[in-house]
């Protein structure tokens, strides 16, 4: 459902992406996992049609996305890291601006756009502007956009910031049953304990290239280590936490 063939994007001289290949099936929640500046923006950037990339192939439920933008963005369900919503409209009027742009039936949209807000906590706000929201309601918000069109194909850049943690939890349970469904996740976080919880497999990349594919406890396993968290620092290099701060404390101490 989600395929990119040696994905390649550069900045001048400076490559984001060297040589890509990601492949997500039906059912899969992929975590894709970097540390900053690794290339995961890029990648999603590509995979929503935001940017194209220098070379190589990516699509989205078959459809290439460079291509046949159209058709892969009606199958695609998207929230980014940091959504821009319009705080002149209502949770009811946004909701129904993205039902217009995926051609839903209205009577269908507003069905569905009722039972989403009043599941996610926001029935008694859908005639509220948003900019009166927090940013926990404005992220549900952003979630019942993503699901509205039912589609097949869902990336999820950091999709539990800013919500509780019983939001996060049904948030949590949902991608378990869409994924139940055969629909496919791609899933982006820096919460590696979250991820190590829902992902069925997880994609780390650093400096643009793919470094490590598995399931978490077989990443683990294959770096020596017994978590994600201690599995991805060694995979990406990272000085041990413990050292780290210690050396902020001494610092702090001069």
């Amino acid at each position: 459902m989600i395929h990119t063939e040696r994905l390649r994007r550069t900045y001048g001289e400076k490559i984001a992406l060297e040589a890509l290949d990601l492949h997500v099936e039906p059912g899969e929640i992929l975590g894709l996992l970097g540390p900053n500046g690794a290339g995961k923006s890029t990648t999603v950037r590509i995979l929503t049609g935001l940017i194209q990339p220098t070379s190589g192939r990516a699509s989205v439920a078959g459809f290439d996305i460079v291509t046949q933008p159209l058709e892969a963005k009606q199958r695609l369900g998207y929230v980014p890291e940091q959504p821009v919503l319009y705080d002149v409209l209502t949770a009811a009027e946004f909701l129904e601006v993205i039902s217009s742009l995926h051609h839903l039936d209205p009577a269908t949209a507003r069905t569905r756009r009722d039972e989403l807000l009043e599941l996610l906590g926001l029935g008694d706000a859908r005639d509220q502007r948003l900019g009166t929201f927090s940013k926990g309601m404005k992220q549900k918000v952003v979630l019942a956009a993503a699901l509205i069109h039912r589609p097949e194909v869902l990336i999820l850049d950091e999709p539990l910031d800013g919500l509780d943690a019983n939001s996060a939890r049904v948030v949590k349970e949902l991608l378990r049953s869409l994924a139940a469904q055969g629909r496919t996740v791609l899933f982006c976080s820096h919460i590696l304990e979250v991820v190590e919880r829902i992902c069925t497999r997880i994609v780390v990349i650093a400096n643009g290239r793919q470094i490590a594919s598995g399931a978490p406890d077989d990443i683990a396993q294959a770096t020596g280590t017994t978590s994600l968290d201690d599995a991805f620092a060694k995979l990406t290099g990272v000085r041990d936490a413990g050292q780290i701060s210690g050396d902020i404390l001494r610092a702090l101490d001069r």
